[in-house]
């Protein structure tokens, strides 16, 4: 899978980060990727919660939020078979950043897209660092599962891209999802040193 055609990301994640600073660091890796499944299956909820007359985007995040949790679950398990716990929610720099960047106060149509695209760059995001997770771990168990999210977060992107399509009137899809595109950009240049999923 290439980043570049498929995700469009600018701007790649150093496989050193795995080696140099995940390797030693997988209860801190395992607690923070837990936390971000566990928000993404609030972040379902919430696009429920504000859009119940959008059927179709109720009908997907249910099923979102559903997979996410489960997706919890797993990680859950993979940190209680190595002998961790849980431990504290991480806060999630990377993604308060991206947050910045939606727009406040306008149209219903402006906030919903916007909610939307913020979905699909995470999911893009984390995709990416699945992949290299997946590439670059010494730990059979956690590249086969890196493997396995990797791909479904890609199934996520696309189907939050492909609902802002659907849902958009007056707004450019593509032209804003450029636009955060290049935000991110800026923004991802400072993470990828720390043992956290964006971090």
């Amino acid at each position: 899978m290439s980043e570049k055609t498929i995700l469009k990301l600018q701007l790649p994640t150093d496989p050193l980060w795995v080696k140099n600073v995940v390797e030693s660091n997988i209860e801190e890796l395992l607690t923070d990727h837990a936390y971000c499944e566990q928000k993404a299956a609030t972040n379902a909820i919430t696009l429920i919660v504000q859009n119940p007359n959008l059927s179709e985007v109720v009908q997907e995040m249910i099923a979102l939020a559903q997979e996410e949790m489960e997706h919890f679950k797993r990680v859950h398990d993979l940190l209680l078979e190595r002998g961790f716990t849980l431990g504290k929610e991480r806060k999630d720099n990377y993604v308060n950043e991206l947050r910045k960047f939606m727009i406040v106060g306008g149209g219903r149509e402006a906030q919903l897209i916007d909610r939307l695209l913020l979905s699909a760059m995470i999911e893009a995001r984390s995709c990416e660092r699945f992949k290299v997770l997946s590439e670059n771990i010494n730990d059979k168990e956690l590249s086969d599962f890196y493997y396995e999210l990797m791909v479904s977060e890609a199934t996520h992107y696309a189907m939050f891209i492909r609902l802002a399509k659907k849902y958009a009137v007056e707004i450019d899809v593509d032209k804003r999802w450029n636009e955060f595109l290049k935000y991110e950009a800026q923004v991802i240049q400072n993470y990828g040193k720390a043992e956290t999923i964006h971090g």
